[in-house]
């Protein structure tokens, strides 16, 4: 008997998005996962060819899903499950490093106006 739909809360945590299934609830509430863009409900329904967006800390994962499972399977298996279609890396770490740069020390006080050229010239304005 071969399972056609899951609930997406245990579908994310069996193939290892996330370490619990109660922090994959907890995303779903939040409203950062989207079942075929839309926000997705923990209880939303998965199937085969669905596609899931997951936005968490660092990064965001746009995946497809390629089966159905409800039991945690092992990090070597997952590549059978799902298929990621997610930008590359470097973009998505390219924007918090050019953020952190105009970043002052904290008790630094209010910006000469010297600081505040040099804050405008690295933000681009």
């Amino acid at each position: 008997m071969t399972i056609t739909s899951c609930r997406i809360d245990k579908w994310l945590w069996a193939v290892r998005i996330f370490r619990t299934r109660s922090l994959a609830k907890e995303a779903c509430t939040k409203g950062n996962v989207r079942l075929n863009a839309t926000v997705a409900k923990a209880s939303s329904q998965v199937k085969s060819g669905d596609k899931i967006a997951v936005k968490l800390k660092a990064r965001s994962l746009d995946l497809v899903v390629l089966d159905v499972l409800e039991k945690r399977v092992g990090a070597s298996s997952v590549v059978d499950y799902c298929l990621d279609v997610s930008p590359p890396k470097s973009t998505q770490t390219a924007l918090p490093a050019s953020r952190n740069t105009a970043i002052r020390d904290r008790g630094a006080g209010r910006p000469t106006k010297r600081d505040r050229r040099n804050i405008d010239k690295l933000r681009g304005r």
